[in-house]
């Protein structure tokens, strides 16, 4: 073969041979790059501008006519793959234009398959290629897995008349995007402590290669300890993270939010709505990094909110936490809080002369379930007795 080459490069002239070779390879070529477009992305091919009669003509053009008797065979064969080409290519463009026209009758509707994250009319079929790389990856970022980081930027040592100790600072920031919402909390090392004993109950063979930081007899208080200690509980933290059967226990995301809720229900029962009301909000960050898995876990934080919001005058804020916790309550059948919610947002609603008639006609319906008695106690009632 590179003898052939080389004798052909000294040619002035080339053979009927050689331009015959270049002829199939180059049809080879095109037709396998067109080839696989259609199998990897058919909608894409039939975006695409290039089309295989454009291919096989510009490769038509490229080298002189041939006056060897194969000349007509070789013709005739390219002209069939245009025209196989081609109808391929057309009926590709046909079922993109059909759209669901090609689901069988009998099917439901949702069994179409639409790109993720489009709308039920979305077609690749009339997007470019930049639009389309755009499209998903806009898609990708909707979809794109929420993880959490852990820093403990600093701590400070507290002491008291009988006690001395550290309080460490650890801050939760959601990774993939700039997190505006950044809360800070402080706890001791007996919190962690207590929240290993807890997670070893149930977890002791799994956590064996997860080591807590051991309480040294001496030096407890240098700078040097605390800054090592500041590294090792945030890495302890990260990897109790890393367990998806660690990260959903209710021993876990209490550890990041009881001592807060504790202490915005004890200011809540005291009438100091306005400082529980900031206590909240603050745990309420923290639940929803730490319970995506489960959003009933806002359930009873969103039901304090509202009571602090509309104590404060703040009914309009009130009525749209309402509505924030109100799918979460039907969606999980949390009928403790239903009855008491929608009776709470149907007065809130008459303040704000909003229409209420839907959530009226479902307090009726749940008032006269069948399914069994219905708390009488207000959300004010149900709130102050969590944590009790």
């Amino acid at each position: 073969m590179e003898g052939f080459l080389k004798a052909e490069r000294k040619s002035n002239t080339p053979s009927f041979r050689f331009q015959f070779l270049l002829s199939k390879l180059s049809t080879f070529a095109k037709e396998t790059k067109l080839y696989t477009l259609q199998l990897t992305n058919p909608a894409l091919a039939s975006a695409s501008h290039f089309t295989a009669a454009g291919v096989l003509q510009h490769e038509r053009c490229s080298y002189p006519k041939l006056t060897s008797p194969h000349t007509e065979q070789n013709s005739e064969r390219r002209q069939v793959v245009v025209m196989d080409s081609e109808s391929q290519l057309l009926d590709l463009r046909t079922d993109g234009e059909r759209g669901s026209s090609n689901t069988h009758p009998d099917e439901p509707e949702h069994q179409q398959e639409t790109p993720l994250g489009a709308s039920p009319g979305f077609s690749a079929s009339c997007l470019t290629t930049a639009e389309l790389q755009q499209h998903w990856r806009a898609v990708k970022q909707e979809i794109r897995c929420i993880k959490l980081l852990f820093e403990i930027p600093s701590a400070r040592t507290i002491e008291q008349a009988s006690s001395r100790y550290v309080v460490y600072q650890i801050v939760v920031i959601r990774s993939g995007s700039y997190d505006r919402e950044r809360v800070a909390i402080e706890r001791r090392y007996s919190d962690f402590l207590h929240l290993h004993q807890q997670l070893l109950q149930d977890f002791s063979e799994e956590l064996e290669e997860v080591m807590l930081p051991r309480k040294k007899l001496v030096g407890n208080f240098s700078e040097e300890n605390i800054a090592e200690r500041r590294v090792a509980l945030c890495d302890y933290l990260t990897q109790l993270y890393a367990r998806r059967y660690i990260r959903r226990t209710a021993a876990f995301i209490a550890f990041f939010t009881h001592p807060e809720l504790k202490t915005a229900y004890d200011l809540l029962r005291g009438g100091r709505f306005s400082q529980a009301l900031e206590v909240l909000e603050k745990a309420l960050v923290l639940q929803r990094k730490l319970s995506t898995h489960d959003q009933a876990l806002l359930v009873p934080t969103l039901c304090a909110l509202l009571v602090c919001q509309r104590d404060l005058g703040d009914i309009h804020d009130a009525f749209q936490t309402g509505h924030m916790a109100l799918p979460a309550v039907r969606r999980y059948g949390l009928t403790r809080y239903r009855a008491p919610l929608l009776e709470a947002m149907v007065d809130l609603g008459y303040m704000l002369e909003h229409p209420v008639a839907q959530l009226q006609e479902e307090l009726i319906k749940v008032q006269n379930s069948p399914n069994g008695p219905v708390s009488l106690v207000s959300l004010k009632e149900l709130v102050v007795q969590e944590f009790t």
